[in-house]
């Protein structure tokens, strides 16, 4: 059993301070919490969050550090007609999550009802069926970046969607095709700056899930219009791996695209 502290309130999700980590977690009707961390063999280890403030539920974990797979799980009223579906039967991602690895399969484990009776409640457990959040290193040489701060009357937006523009452009290596690195590949800054592209808007870039039924057709949602994590990079556009190598996978490209003189702006949509 790893060694728990009281930790802070703030900030909400996981933070790393380079000796440990600080979970916290904002719910108004929990009864109970329980922070889950699970090892690369998938091996779960539960921690009660005796700590509230403010409605937050926190603990700090010494020792816990960037790469750590976790989620919650929480304890409360089950009553879906008043909105209250707690199920700690049902691991939740951290809405503060910074990465996130792996991807939903819609087992119907994955739902807070059984599919023959909604009211009741499913008790299987959701763990193997969903993504896990992930601690990240906050930390990244950022050199003299600064935003290259571009007139409004002389900005030039291209919108781009990370892998359409990469997957086929000639001169990207076929291992980063496709992904943040490719888009900070000097091939595509090049030929951004050969347009006179001053700024670049991304198409989603958050975390985001394939709907039940375009899996269902063996489809993909492909322009990232169903975000479940807005602080994580998606990480099917990472070529440094989806467990924190996405988020310093992302800071690169942000950095090379100052570099060139060129702003980047996220497109967030909330559907």
């Amino acid at each position: 059993m790893s060694e728990i502290w009281p930790g802070r309130a703030y900030p909400l999700g996981a933070t790393f301070d380079g000796a440990g980590t600080n979970f916290s977690l904002f719910s108004e009707i929990a009864e109970r919490v329980e922070l889950c961390l699970f090892g690369r063999d998938g091996r779960e280890t539960r921690h009660e969050l005796v700590e509230v403030d403010a409605h937050c539920w926190h603990a700090y974990l010494p020792g816990v550090g960037p790469g750590q797979q976790y989620g919650f799980r929480v304890h409360g009223p089950w009553a879906p007609a008043a909105g209250h579906r707690c199920n700690p039967h049902k691991l939740l991602l951290d809405p503060y999550a910074k990465a996130v690895t792996g991807t939903v399969d819609w087992d119907e484990a994955c739902f807070s009802h059984r599919f023959d009776d909604p009211a009741r409640p499913n008790v299987e457990d959701s763990a193997p069926h969903v993504p896990k959040s992930v601690v990240v290193n906050p930390f990244f040489h950022w050199g003299n970046d600064h935003t290259p701060g571009t007139p409004l009357e002389d900005t030039i937006i291209y919108e781009v969607h990370v892998k359409g523009f990469t997957q086929k452009m000639p001169g990207i290596p076929d291992e980063l095709r496709g992904t943040y690195a490719g888009l900070a590949h000097p091939v595509a800054i090049q030929h951004l700056r050969r347009l006179g592209i001053t700024a670049v808007e991304l198409l989603p870039t958050h975390q985001f899930i394939h709907d039940h039924w375009l899996v269902e057709k063996g489809l993909t949602n492909y322009w990232g219009y169903n975000s479940i994590g807005y602080l994580a990079p998606h990480n099917g556009y990472a070529a440094w791996g989806d467990e924190g190598g996405q988020v310093q996978e992302f800071r690169h490209m942000v950095k090379s695209m100052h570099d060139a003189g060129i702003e980047v702006i996220l497109d967030v949509v909330y559907n």
